[in-house]
């Protein structure tokens, strides 16, 4: 009987315009993504290694290994972005941007650097991933800063962003090749012992990784180095 009566409301209150909609939706927006945008709260973690099937499962990707540990831990999807392969987690009310560059290991630094500037993050706020030849299999050294050494991904990324003032975890890959063999080792796959034993390496790091975010630098070092 009283069917008239909602678009007699309409009528005289008048219906808003899809203009304001639009306007309204557009502030929520932004506010959320204010909301988001606290780089106190925020980190950029790059793991090292190479793009393409021939280079999984290599020793050099060990960086890559670690953050899709991390990745399919918390159930994020990677996306396909702008010099690299990301993936975003929360842990304890921190935000982890995972990067894998696309460039190539000694490309590294671009894709740090665009992903810095992007994230509007200073270097304390980057943690880079990755393989070392001078650590035995398994072991963990993270350090504030520091020398490139012969790593040629860290080599770039101090050349790209201005030095190595910045985190970085090195996971040992040991060095039992023979004299001259090097590269065939580092680019090589994880011998079958190394596959079996790597998962709780994996775990470990990843480990160490959000606790860079939520308990610091130092605190990290003393509880996961060795």
């Amino acid at each position: 009987m009283f069917n008239w009566i909602p678009t007699f409301i309409t009528k005289l209150l008048g219906r808003p315009s899809a203009e304001h909609s639009n306007v309204q939706q557009q502030q929520v927006s932004e506010q959320e993504e204010e909301l988001e945008i606290d780089p106190s709260m925020k980190y950029l973690i790059v793991g090292l290694g190479n793009i393409g099937p021939e280079y999984m499962y290599t020793r050099h990707n060990v960086g890559f290994e670690v953050l899709d540990h991390l990745a399919a831990k918390h159930e994020v999807a990677w996306k396909t972005e702008t010099l690299g392969d990301v993936a975003r987690i929360k842990h304890r009310s921190r935000t982890y941007v995972l990067l894998k560059p696309s460039t190539f290991m000694n490309r590294s630094g671009k894709a740090t650097r665009y992903w810095l500037e992007k994230e509007k993050l200073e270097k304390d706020r980057l943690l880079v991933i990755v393989d070392d030849l001078a650590i035995k299999f398994g072991a963990l050294r993270l350090r504030g800063k520091g020398s490139p050494g012969t790593h040629n991904g860290l080599k770039d990324i101090d050349q790209m962003t201005g030095g190595g003032n910045y985190a970085r975890l090195r996971i040992g890959i040991g060095a039992d090749f023979p004299k001259g063999r090097q590269v065939d080792f580092v680019l090589g796959r994880w011998s079958e012992e190394e596959s079996k034993n790597l998962p709780p390496v994996l775990a470990k790091a990843a480990e160490a990784t959000l606790a860079f975010g939520t308990i610091g630098l130092n605190q990290t070092m003393n509880k996961y180095n060795g």
